[in-house]
């Protein structure tokens, strides 16, 4: 899908003249065809989401009154009965707040949960999905119950991202301590000092502007995440600003002055229109800090059908340090998820046991 070129100054002018129907007729003219194009949706979550929040900013107040803009911007989830808990198990609603302001989200205690330290996921959510979506797609919860660890699911706000998109390519949203990436390290903070969490085995993972935004804490927070998953993303660095991160979605882009990251797992389909494949090329780049990795290639094929190439790249020792699965003639969506939830791949393997697999042996 070509990238759509919006004037933010027109539409304001407009605006400001009245002019609200014109304005919001601009943008609409800025997306063409995306009504018509499911990718299109999550392409949001990687940066079309955040121009539309800016503009939703910048347009002094149109915001809410854009009214038929969202069924253009934003794939509609349907409104679905409350993910089943199993009798002992709690899906709990909760607030974290800190300086940058505040996120709700949704954490998983499996009924096998015994206040013995256990493993925490945070699992970062792509644009237009929620945590509930989020935990269907990708069958984590189930997960967690089956393998007994807890699941974390920040929920973006509307009000920092028109389409609920965590702003990864913003450069005060790449910074330890500061906006973003403060927001979910406190939420894992808060879990770690209320419940008990092995340390050595506390992991993030994301798709898309999540996948991106795992990518940023990995960078930033090695201290607190101790492997990362990124799913359709981009490298921490990959954008300062939302131009650069257009051109990083459609191009790729390498990180940019970021060290190395912690153990990474990437999953990216290489018929992505959404996310430029590459960009998993440069998340893994951003992860080898060691000079002396050397990789090993294999392929096969999930029981869905869906063939794969996934390299290993091992270090001096011969342990394997990062993954990189690149799934043959998948798009931009979540591999092996279920099809209940939004932006999955079922035919695809199995990214969320593939990533706790990782998380589980780099913890080894």
């Amino acid at each position: 899908m070509k990238l759509p070129n919006i004037d933010l100054r027109e539409a304001t002018r407009l605006t400001r003249e009245g002019r609200l129907n014109d304005a919001l007729a601009a943008l609409k003219r800025a997306l063409p065809g995306m009504a018509q194009d499911p990718s299109a949706t999550l392409d949001l979550g990687a940066g079309l989401g955040a121009g539309l929040g800016a503009a939703k900013d910048l347009l002094n107040g149109l915001g809410d009154r854009l009214g038929g803009l969202e069924g253009l911007t934003e794939r509609v989830v349907p409104k679905r009965a409350p993910l089943p808990v199993p009798d002992g198990a709690r899906y709990e609603a909760r607030v974290h707040k800190g300086e940058a302001g505040s996120r709700t989200y949704k954490l998983y205690i499996p009924k096998s949960y015994s206040g013995r330290p256990v493993p925490l996921v945070v699992m970062l959510h792509g644009c237009s999905q929620s945590p509930d979506d989020f935990a269907l797609g990708t069958r984590m919860n189930e997960l967690a119950e089956e393998q007994n660890f807890l699941v974390a699911y920040p929920a973006q706000a509307q009000s920092a991202n028109f389409s609920k998109c965590w702003n990864w390519f913003n450069a005060a949203d790449q910074q330890r301590d500061q906006g973003e990436p403060s927001l979910i390290a406190g939420i894992a903070r808060d879990i770690i000092s209320d419940l008990a969490v092995d340390r050595a085995r506390v992991n993030v993972a994301g798709l898309s502007a999540g996948g991106a935004a795992a990518a940023v804490l990995g960078a930033v927070y090695p201290d607190l995440f101790k492997a990362i998953g990124v799913h359709s993303g981009l490298a921490c660095g990959a954008a300062r600003d939302m131009p650069s991160g257009f051109a990083a979605m459609k191009h790729g882009a390498p990180a940019s002055g970021r060290p190395g990251a912690v153990p990474t797992i990437v999953f990216h389909g290489d018929s992505d229109t959404t996310v430029n494949p590459v960009n998993g090329d440069h998340v893994i780049a951003q992860a080898k800090d060691a000079p002396n990795l050397r990789a090993k290639s294999e392929s096969g094929a999930s029981k869905g059908g869906m063939r794969y190439t996934r390299k290993v790249y091992l270090d001096a020792a011969g342990h394997p340090a990062h993954e990189h699965w690149l799934l043959h003639g998948a798009g931009h969506a979540w591999s092996g998820g279920s099809a209940s939830g939004s932006f999955t791949e079922p035919r695809g393997p199995d990214a969320s046991r593939e990533m706790l697999r990782f998380f589980r042996e780099r913890a080894h």
